[in-house]
C-alpha cells in the first residue's frame, strides 16, 4: 500500500475506461494480425493507470534487462515488426505475477524474476503474455463479460500467469478487486493453455530451451505450495479465486508439448541471467509497506494491524487485502474531512453503487490503542446467501483516516474483531529498524552444502526449504562449488 496519492484514489474507475474503449460487436483480428492503431491506442490509455496499480515501473539495469529479454521474445510473435511495437515493463510488486494489455504492453513483477533461474525462462513468461496479446484474449474476455453483467468487464484489463478469476460477483466485488494485485481477474482455462503453447514457439523460434515454460511454471507451483504450507492454508488458491489450471497443473502440459517440439537444443543463459538480477529488491517494498508474518507494518505511513489466524495478506498498491475461507477484507484509505461518522457512510456507499442504499444499520464510536474510531455493520442478499459488511474507521489526523472494509458470512463478521483492535501507530525508532530484503547471487564455494547456505537467508523459519524453491531444488538436489546460487538477504 503506497503512500498517499490523488492519482491512486482515481484508479477506481480505471477498468471501466478501458472497457468503454471497445465495442461488444467489433470483430477480433486473429493472432497473425500485427498491432492494430485502435490496439495500440487502448494500450497507450491504460499503461500508465496500470503502473500507478501495480506499483510503478522500476527502471535501472534490471528494468532494461528484462525489457531487452522481452522484446526480443515479442518480435518471435509477428505482432510487430520492430522492438519498438512493444512496451516491456518491470513492476516493482512484491507477488509472483505477469500481465499484458492489447497493443503490445508486456509487465512482470520483479518478485517473479526473482523466482526465475535461466533467462529462457524470464523470455519464456513474457511470451506467455504476448501469447495473449496476439490471440486477443483480452478482447475476447471482454465481449463475453458484456453479455453478462458489467462486474464481468472489470477483468478484461490483464492477464496472470499465476491466478484465475475472483471476487463477489455482486455489486460488492468492485471495491474488493481494486487496490489488489491478488484479486484482478483473468483469463480462461483455455486461454492460458493457448497462452503457454505460443510462449513455447516464441523460444523456440528465439533459439531458446522450450523446457523453460514448463520449469518456470514448476517453480511457481513449488512457490505457491510453499506459501500455503507456511501461512497454514490450502496449498491451493481458494476456489473462488480460480477458474484456470493453476501452475502445477500446467507443468507437465507444457514441458510434453516443449519435448514434443525437439526441447532441449536451446539456450538458457542461466549465468548471464543471474549476474543480471543480482541485487534485485524481494519482498515488499517499505515504501509501499511490508508484510512480516500476519503483521502488515507501514513505516512511511506509521502504522501496522495483525491478521486474523489462519488469514493471508496480499499488499497492493492502493490497499491490502487480507484473505481466508471466513471471509475477506481490505484495508485502504479514502479522502476525509474530519468527521468519521461522514467517512464510514461514504465507504458504504462507493460499496454499493451510485444507486444504492447501503448503509449500516448503526454505528459505534470507540478508541482503538488511542486512535478515534467508528464503525458500522450492514447485512446484505449476496446471491443465495446474505453477508456482513463492516466499515471501520481510524482517524491518524485530522486530514488523514484509514479504515477496513470487511465482508463475512451474516453472524461471523467476528473473526476480524481482533484484526480491528490491532490497528495502531507505530514509532519513528520502529520505523527507522525496517529493512528491506534483496536478492544476492553467490558462487558456490568448497564445503558450502544447501543447509549451510540456506542458514544466511533473511528469514527465521523454513530456510532449506524456502532457499529450495528459490534455487528450483528438490528434495534430494545439492549444489556443487562454482555453480551460482540465489540467496535472500537483508540489505539497503
Amino acid at each position: 500500500m503506497a503512500r498517499i496519492s490523488r492519482k491512486i484514489l482515481a484508479l477506481g474507475a480505471a477498468p471501466l475506461a478501458l472497457t468503454g474503449c471497445m465495442g461488444a460487436g467489433a470483430p477480433i483480428p486473429s493472432a497473425s494480425t500485427p498491432i492494430t492503431p485502435s490496439e495500440a491506442q487502448m494500450g497507450a490509455q491504460y499503461h500508465p493507470q496500470f503502473l500507478a496499480e501495480f506499483g510503478g515501473a522500476m527502471t535501472g539495469t534490471h528494468a532494461q534487462y528484462v525489457e531487452q529479454v522481452g522484446k526480443n521474445i515479442a518480435v518471435q510473435s509477428g505482432l510487430g515488426n520492430a522492438r519498438e511495437s512493444f512496451t516491456v515493463s518491470l513492476l516493482n510488486s512484491p507477488v509472483h505475477n505477469a500481465f499484458a494489455v492489447p497493443g503490445g504492453y508486456i509487465y512482470t513483477t520483479r518478485q517473479l524474476v526473482t523466482l526465475m533461474n535461466n533467462e529462457a525462462e524470464l523470455a519464456g513468461v513474457l511470451g506467455h503474455e504476448v501469447g495473449h496479446v496476439a490471440a486477443r484474449h483480452s478482447q475476447r474476455r471482454q465481449q463475453a463479460a458484456q453479455k453478462n453483467s458489467i462486474f464481468g468487464l472489470l477483468g478484461a484489463i490483464g492477464s496472470s500467469i499465476l491466478l484465475g478469476d475472483s471476487g463477489l460477483g455482486q455489486t460488492l466485488s468492485r471495491t474488493f478487486m481494486e487496490g489488489s494485485q491478488l484479486l484482478t481477474l483473468k483469463f480462461s482455462r483455455s486461454q492460458e493453455l493457448e497462452a503457454d503453447d505460443l510462449g513455447i514457439q516464441y523460444l523456440g523460434r528465439a533459439g531458446y530451451d522450450r523446457r523453460a515454460m514448463g520449469t518456470v511454471l514448476a517453480s511457481l507451483a513449488a512457490q505457491n505450495s510453499l506459501d500455503a504450507r507456511i501461512a497454514g492454508r490450502n496449498a491451493s488458491v481458494p476456489e473462488w479465486a480460480s477458474t484456470h489450471p493453476d501452475p502445477a497443473s500446467r507443468v507437465q502440459s507444457a514441458l510434453a508439448k516443449a519435448g514434443a517440439a525437439g526441447a532441449g537444443t536451446g539456450v538458457t543463459n542461466r549465468d548471464t541471467f543471474l549476474t543480471r538480477i543480482d541485487g534485485l529488491l524481494y519482498g515488499d517494498d517499505p515504501a509501499q509497506g511490508m508484510i512480516e508474518g500476519s503483521t502488515f507494518i507501514h513505516p512511511e505511513l506509521r502504522l501496522a494491524f495483525t491478521a486474523p489466524q489462519g488469514f493471508y495478506m496480499v499488499n497492493g498498491t492502493s490497499a491490502v487485502s487480507i484473505q481466508g475461507q471466513g471471509g475477506q477484507a481490505q484495508m485502504k484509505f479514502a479522502p476525509y474531512n474530519g468527521n468519521l461518522e461522514t467517512y464510514v457512510r461514504q465507504q458504504f456507499t462507493a460499496l454499493g453503487g451510485q444507486n444504492s442504499t447501503l448503509a449500516p444499520a448503526e454505528m459505534q464510536r470507540t478508541t482503538v490503542n488511542g486512535l478515534p474510531a467508528v464503525y458500522g455493520t450492514a447485512r446484505v442478499n449476496n446471491g443465495q446467501s446474505q453477508v456482513d459488511v463492516v466499515v471501520f474507521a481510524y482517524e491518524f489526523a485530522r486530514d488523514r483516516a484509514y479504515h477496513f472494509t470487511a465482508i463475512a458470512p451474516a453472524g461471523r463478521a467476528g473473526t476480524f474483531n481482533a484484526m480491528f483492535q490491532s490497528m495502531r501507530r507505530i514509532t519513528q525508532t520502529e520505523a527507522a529498524s525496517i529493512v528491506p530484503k534483496k536478492l544476492q547471487v553467490v558462487t558456490v564455494a568448497r564445503g558450502d552444502t544447501v543447509a549451510s547456505l540456506a542458514r544466511r537467508m533473511a528469514y527465521p523459519s523454513a530456510q532449506e526449504d524456502r532457499f529450495r524453491v528459490l534455487n528450483a531444488l528438490g528434495s534430494g538436489d545439492t549444489v556443487t562449488p562454482g555453480q551460482k546460487v540465489k540467496l535472500v538477504v537483508r540489505g539497503r
